[in-house]
């Protein structure tokens, strides 16, 4: 009965409510100790996922690494083939330009199925070459392999034109390649690569003394601006061969009378003019013979 009494003075509201409060207190403890289980495990778990994650890139990197090493080995392994096959074609073509002087030697050639095969790569390689030359002219080794392969190519093409039988051959066969050695010539800027030109205006010239061939060549849209460009070259030999390849074009009735119209608005006469001047004697006697056949045909000109 006194505790009945007492109890309620001591045991008040305040009492009750911190009993209320310690036991959400450990209410809340209890599931705050269950989310913390929980990150823990879930931070195993991230830890596990992260050490996989880590051997994965090392086991990447090892491997990149292994390519990047096996692809280096295989671009010098490209490089010294590609140095070889130049090395080669360099060795073959110089021989084959020789040869080529041969009637009996071109003959055979042209009767190879892969005649027409040869001249569309000889083409594309001197196409390549021309595209991969430096702008400055001082850089450009014309006594490279690469250089003596493309000119060895560009002989071969020139002592085959040399032939009758090759001039045909080049004309009905290959005249993608002849559209390549104009585009080429009008490419090759003035002073450079002055012996690959030489060799393909020799190639032209060849090919114009066949009158089908040289109606092909010149009734090209680009062959008489190219002939005035290559004028302006400042090697005399350059200018030797432009002016012998118009003096094929005026010495064709054919041709001339075609060619006349485009001839009388662009022929650069003053440089020739200048040209029968040079110090280079067959350059200057040239230059002075196609003034006098233009003065002879000044009438059709």
């Amino acid at each position: 009965m006194q505790l009945h009494d007492i109890l309620p003075k001591v045991v008040n509201g305040d009492v009750l409510e911190s009993f209320q409060r310690l036991d959400a207190a450990e209410t809340t403890i209890e599931r705050k100790d269950i989310e913390l289980e929980q990150l823990r495990m879930d931070c195993e778990h991230y830890k596990a996922r992260l050490e996989a994650a880590q051997a994965d890139c090392m086991k990447e990197r090892k491997e990149k690494l292994t390519a990047r090493q096996q692809l280096n080995e295989a671009k010098q392994q490209l490089l010294q083939q590609a140095e070889y096959c130049t090395e080669m074609g360099a060795a073959v073509c110089t021989l084959l330009w020789s040869v080529s002087s041969n009637e009996e030697t071109v003959k055979n050639i042209l009767g190879s199925s892969k005649a027409v095969k040869f001249f569309n790569i000889a083409g594309q390689t001197m196409e390549s070459f021309v595209r991969s030359l430096s702008e400055d002219i001082k850089q450009q080794n014309m006594d490279s392999d690469e250089s003596q392969f493309v000119l060895g190519l560009a002989g071969i093409v020139t002592n085959i034109a040399a032939l009758a039988c090759g001039r045909e051959f080049l004309v009905n066969s290959s005249q993608v390649l002849l559209d390549t050695m104009m585009q080429l010539l009008g490419d090759m800027k003035p002073g450079c690569c002055t012996k690959l030109k030489v060799l393909m205006l020799m190639s032209l010239y060849n090919v114009s003394i066949n009158v089908k061939g040289l109606k092909y060549i010149s009734e090209n849209s680009g062959f008489f601006p190219l002939l005035w460009w290559l004028l302006n070259d400042p090697d005399a030999e350059v200018c030797l061969h432009v002016l012998r390849l118009l003096q094929s074009v005026i010495l064709e009735p054919e041709v001339l009378t075609k060619s006349s119209p485009e001839m009388r608005e662009s022929l650069p006469l003053p440089r020739i003019h200048m040209l029968s001047k040079s110090r280079n004697a067959d350059l200057r006697i040239l230059a002075q013979e196609l003034l006098e056949d233009l003065k002879a045909l000044e009438y059709e000109i």
